[in-house]
């Protein structure tokens, strides 16, 4: 247990971490909240340091283990000898139980009470503290009392494998049938896109996508996940005797009075399967463009190049990053009776009245280039591909355009500008691009503010003489920066849901030319910006403006 008694400010200045000056500041600003924030909240909200490096410098002054966030679990059994209010009133997760005592991580390690409490109830062998992020204690100490009440399902489960009851059968009472409601309610009900279900030695693991970061809904013992794996690629028609192949379904099964489609994936790893669920929300096929988040300049871009007669508009971006979303929002606004519209997608995540939709089957010899020449002699107005995966199908999307449709399709490429010289390199004429392409979004996806816990912050002068380059005129000086503390509503992330940051490339004669003399792309990118067209980062900053996300959600996804 520790003992040492040390004042953080006074070690930080010592290790040149901080100044005088700066402790000072933080020191009256802690006075003059009136939140009995603590110093080392105060000085990261400050923007003066990291609260990794707060905790580091606590570590090695105090002779503790620093654990990472993210690199341990918390020890179920452990746990169980412990009582939940305990764990939370000292901000304290047992982490395993080591010869020389129990591994014990504190978000507070000069909180001698708290050691004394859990001392208390590990009496048999000393505790060893360990320092970790606060908000990881929070989060592992709620996953525990999620565990502490399936007790009763999880023992049902094996109830019903000693009694020899097969769980693969259709009843939808057994335990097994309970657990995987539970499973997936709890995930939809916080927002996943994913549910992950993963064999370890020792345990079972459930993670659900939430925000597009994986998070953790559940670690079971390992005994669980034959039965509850076998069950999920039953719902899914799968073999549950074939382990050795991955295998892919679909099933549906309604949540709180609501019907979801699941996309069913199983892939033979090391210990098991690995068996993944997309969640299909149904809700999400009849989503406007007005609801994704882009900002009003790019919005009337993007709505411009849609109503075009003919021409090609691409969606560019990584996986995951809202593509196939912004192409339904956009065919959704211009579809009516008048129109034939064609998709061609792989798969087809939803149905949508008024189109017509294709399922790439490669199997069957139907790509996406053969299903694009079969729908050109279907007399459409609008056609969707799903994604241009390779220069035949670009060629004949190019042409398609050119001979009167308007096409939508997705492409992987950094930014707006490189999907030109993208098209370019895969072969297409440069007067066959500039002839074509209307537009082109480039789009990622940044996690949203919790607007429950969310607070002002400040950031180095470094750092902001970095971004300065990038503000639009009239933020310049105006700026102020958000963030989440982190709270039960966004599950302690500080994040709540998702919105989008973009840039829209239209092109202009001017642009036009420069494609067809093959310009470099810093020379198209001068061009556009002259024209107004504003980066994605910018964008990203006009959202940080009005408290939508962090700077730090923004640099992560979008170049500075």
């Amino acid at each position: 247990m520790l003992q040492n008694k040390i004042r953080l400010g006074d070690l930080l200045i010592e290790r040149g971490l901080i100044t005088a000056e700066q402790l000072q500041h933080a020191i009256s600003v802690q006075k003059s909240d009136g939140t009995n924030r603590r110093l080392g909240h105060v000085l990261v909200d400050e923007g003066l340091i990291s609260e990794e490096a707060i905790l580091k410098t606590l570590a090695d002054q105090l002779k503790a283990v620093y654990l990472e966030p993210g690199s341990f679990e918390g020890d179920v059994k452990l746990a169980n000898r412990l009582q939940a209010s305990v764990l939370k009133r000292s901000l304290a997760v047992p982490v395993r139980e080591d010869p020389e005592g129990y591994l014990v991580a504190f978000a507070d390690p000069l909180d001698l009470g708290a050691q004394d409490a859990i001392q208390r109830l590990l009496s048999d062998k000393p505790v060893v503290v360990a320092i970790t992020a606060e908000s990881e204690v929070l989060k592992i100490i709620a996953r525990l009392e999620t565990m502490e009440g399936l007790k009763e399902t999880i023992e049902g489960v094996r109830r019903e494998m000693r009694a020899d009851s097969r769980s693969d059968r259709d009843d939808a009472a057994s335990s097994i049938m309970r657990l995987i409601d539970i499973i997936l309610t709890t995930a939809i009900t916080r927002g996943a896109s994913d549910i992950h279900i993963e064999p370890s030695e020792a345990q079972c693991h459930v993670r659900g996508r939430i925000d597009g970061f994986l998070t953790e809904l559940f670690a079971f013992d390992a005994d669980i996940f034959p039965p509850l794996s076998s069950r999920v690629k039953l719902l899914g028609d799968l073999d549950i005797g074939e382990r050795r192949k991955p295998q892919d379904g679909r099933f549906s099964h309604t949540v709180r009075g609501i019907e979801y489609d699941f996309r069913l994936s199983t892939l033979p790893v090391s210990g098991g399967e690995s068996v993944v669920m997309r969640i299909l929300d149904k809700s999400k096929a009849l989503i406007r463009l007005s609801e994704l988040g882009l900002t009003e300049g790019n919005l009337v871009r993007f709505r411009e190049a849609m109503k075009s007669p003919y021409g090609i508009v691409f969606v560019t971006g990584p996986t995951g990053s809202g593509k196939t979303t912004t192409l339904y929002a956009a065919l959704n606004e211009i579809k009516n009776i008048e129109r034939k519209i064609i998709t061609v997608e792989d798969p087809i995540e939803y149905r949508m009245n008024l189109l017509q939709q294709v399922q790439v089957n490669e199997k069957a010899g139907m790509g996406f280039a053969g299903a694009l020449r079969s729908i050109l002699r279907q007399d459409p107005d609008v056609i969707m591909v799903g994604e241009s995966r390779d220069k035949e199908t670009i060629a004949i999307a190019i042409q398609a355009a050119l001979t009167g449709h308007l096409v939508f399709t997705t492409l992987h490429t950094n930014d707006a500008i490189s999907a030109v010289t993208r098209v370019v390199d895969m072969g297409i004429e440069p007067f066959l691009v500039a002839s074509s392409v209307v537009a082109i979004q480039a789009q990622r996806l940044v996690r949203r503010i919790c607007p429950a816990c969310t607070h002002e912050v400040k950031y180095p002068p470094e750092l902001l003489a970095r971004i300065e380059p990038y503000l639009p005129a009239e933020l310049k000086g105006t700026i102020t920066f958000q963030r989440g503390s982190g709270c039960k509503r966004c599950g302690l992330s500080g994040y709540k849901g998702r919105t989008m940051v973009t840039e829209v490339l239209t092109l202009s004669p001017a642009l036009q030319d420069a494609v067809i003399q093959a310009a470099s792309r810093s020379e198209i990118l001068g061009i556009a910006r002259q024209e107004g067209f504003e980066e994605m980062f910018t964008d990203g900053l006009r959202k940080v403006a009005a408290g939508e996300t962090t700077l730090e959600e923004v640099m992560r996804v979008a170049k500075l």
